[in-house]
């Protein structure tokens, strides 16, 4: 095993794993459990997928995005619009997430229904379905591999400084990172090649070509529909009653998907060659507490049993996990407890984006290093002009 950095730190839990309570503890070490072993603390119940249960949320949020569309325009006021901004993009997000259940195949056992209400849910926050499940698919097959995982990925040190001073303080400066999703459907991200547009980017396989190319057509006509409104009732009206809310819905996922990945109090590992395996790539991912918005986004702050059993519903992701937590120990993060704004939340982004910059180049197990000059330059340099 080589390890690039010795950073290894403690974490919370009782270990029920050889190391009590205040010893040192290594996230990267072995797990004494198999992923069988995780399978099996989990109740039945936990695996079984209600397709009326999971329309019944569809139902809830589309009609709350329709009602609360309806009271902006009716009441057209700048002491409300604000107001509705938030509400509306929480609630896109939301939408997000039940459109990534039907990727994952957790939102029923009918393939037909989960493509359906994917792309109806997907295409109206102008996200690829197919497009993205495929990537997100590719994600959780490699989460926690410094090369082959695909979001949020650690950049090699050598990439990193081949980045010009500009795009490392776009992706390393607060709030920039969390406008990042767009372009990350484009572009993807550095070091990676293709588009989640493109039916024949290196992201899909020739068989998937045609899906893609469904996707793309509906995300254009949900496009050419916002276009089509804009000369109906004003751009204006379009920008605040829709453009708005999927600003906040973007900063909501790049937030929330980081935090999966990033910012717990101690470092945790990222993987290469032998060391990765599924198992302990699931456990580098984090657990978090939303306070209100736990119920709202559908529980995806609870993360881990997610990334090790996707298939899970969402709604039965809480007590897969306090089934679950005995067998995990100390390798499961209990969350830090939410007040009824998960504010605690910024300080862990703001720290993490500020330091987690590269990775090494070398070594099988990697931590995050932080490039003690990114910052300093930028301030010497406004100094100076």
């Amino acid at each position: 095993m080589v390890v690039a950095m010795d950073q290894r730190s403690n974490v919370n839990g009782d270990s029920g794993l050889g190391a009590g309570k205040g010893e040192r503890f290594d996230p990267s070490a072995q797990p004494p459990f198999k992923i069988g072993d995780i399978r099996a603390a989990i109740p039945k119940h936990c695996w079984v997928k209600s397709p009326l249960r999971s329309m019944s949320y569809v139902f809830r949020d589309i009609i709350a995005v329709a009602a609360m569309a309806i009271a902006a325009v009716y009441l057209d006021s700048w002491i409300f619009w604000p107001l509705y901004w938030a509400a509306q993009g929480t609630l896109f997000w939301a939408i997000f997430v039940l459109g990534h259940d039907c990727g994952h195949g957790s939102f029923s056992d009918i393939p037909l229904l989960n493509s359906v209400v994917g792309h109806i849910l997907h295409s109206f926050i102008l996200v690829p379905y197919h497009g993205w499940r495929i990537s997100h698919r590719t994600h959780h097959q490699n989460h926690g591999h410094v090369e082959n995982d695909e979001s949020w990925v650690p950049l090699p040190e050598k990439l990193y400084k081949k980045l010009p001073h500009s795009t490392r303080m776009l992706r390393y400066t607060v709030p920039l990172p969390m406008l990042a999703y767009p372009l990350y459907l484009w572009y993807r991200s550095p070091g990676k090649e293709g588009s989640h547009f493109n039916p024949n980017s290196s992201l899909f396989a020739p068989s998937e070509r045609k899906l893609i190319a469904t996707s793309t057509t509906c995300w254009v006509i949900m496009l050419a529909t916002l276009v089509f409104l804009s000369f109906l009732v004003g751009p204006m009206t379009v920008l605040k009653v829709y453009g708005v809310p999927y600003i906040i819905f973007v900063m909501w996922l790049d937030a929330v998907t980081y935090l999966h990945h990033h910012g717990h109090d101690e470092k945790l590992p990222w993987y290469r060659g032998k060391e990765w395996s599924y198992l302990r790539g699931g456990l580098t991912t984090i657990d978090r507490d939303y306070g209100i918005f736990n119920n709202i986004h559908h529980d995806i702050g609870t993360h881990v049993i997610h990334h090790l059993f996707p298939q899970i519903p969402h709604y039965h992701l809480v007590d897969a996990t306090k089934a679950a937590k005995h067998v995990l120990g100390r390798y499961y993060r209990e969350p830090q407890t939410s007040g009824a704004i998960p504010v605690h939340l910024v300080e862990s982004l703001v720290a993490s984006i500020k330091k987690d910059h590269y990775v090494s180049d070398t070594g099988d197990i990697v931590f995050y290093e932080t490039d003690p000059d990114l910052y300093v330059y930028a301030s010497d340099k406004s100094k100076i002009n």
